[in-house]
């Protein structure tokens, strides 16, 4: 009679009290090369969803390299006593992995990065003047063009819009969201601080966006939908949910920087 292979083993629930031993049990049990083949669909998952904001020209065989590099460190570096699963820190690792990568080769044309810089110095204006997020009406009208030709440009912007809500800590030190977790064991004071804060500030800004806006950011990057999905339960095209997502970062970005400047 020929043995009956036992089932794969599953990682344990991470939000079990006793995560901390279950996780070390289960990691004991396995090999790295185990490990890392039980999560590699979850590098593809990640860098499979930022791709579809890159132009083209990027090789993306090359962020599933960098990728998987993120997984190996977040492999080597999860601590389940810090209270989040396992999916949540590798996944954050992933992402942090490809925009560092993305960062490094600085894919961004010159052109786009200008476009960039002048829209998000009006939307700041807009926004200390009026005290409250710029509309793309006001934007469109101080750049002297129609809705139709800013809508297009949001459209241009777009890829830059995914990089910059992961970098909305702030440019000038070269910080970025996956950032402010710290790697080691044990967070300082001023990590948990400096990521309480962060998260204050965003919260702060969802809270004043456009109830559009804050559902479409809440949906893609709470409850990791689609964009496409998203452009299905509010019955628009996926590219205006695109041009929506871009106002809101760039609108987003600009009040935490201008909050942490303070």
């Amino acid at each position: 009679m020929s043995e009956v292979a036992d089932p794969p083993m599953k990682p344990p629930q991470a939000d079990s009290r006793k995560m901390s031993a279950a996780w070390r049990a289960y990691g004991e049990t396995l090999t790295e090369e185990q490990n890392l083949k039980n999560h590699m669909p979850l590098v593809r998952s990640v860098v499979d969803r930022m791709r579809a904001s890159l132009p083209p020209t990027v090789d993306v065989e090359d962020l599933y390299s960098v990728g998987l590099m993120g997984l190996i460190h977040a492999l080597r570096r999860f601590d389940p006593t810090l209270g989040v699963t396992f999916a949540s820190y590798a996944t954050m690792r992933i992402r942090g992995a490809v925009l560092d990568e993305l960062r490094r080769v600085d894919w961004l044309s010159r052109s786009l990065r200008v476009k960039a810089k002048k829209v998000t110095e009006i939307i700041a204006g807009i926004e200390q003047r009026e005290g409250r997020p710029a509309t793309e009406a006001e934007v469109a009208s101080e750049l002297g063009v129609s809705s139709e030709e800013y809508s297009a440009m949001l459209d241009e912007l777009r890829p830059l819009s995914y990089v910059e809500l992961d970098a909305v800590a702030g440019e000038e030190d070269d910080s970025n969201m996956h950032d402010v977790v710290p790697d080691e064991k044990q967070p300082s004071a001023s990590d948990l601080a400096m990521k309480n804060e962060l998260i204050k500030l965003v919260v702060d800004r969802l809270q004043q966006l456009p109830e559009m806006q804050r559902k479409i950011l809440a949906m893609y990057y709470f409850e990791n939908l689609r964009l496409a999905e998203i452009a299905k339960v509010f019955g628009v095209t996926e590219s205006r949910i695109c041009q929506i997502h871009t106002q809101a970062v760039l609108s987003l970005k600009n009040y935490i920087r201008t909050a942490s400047n303070k």
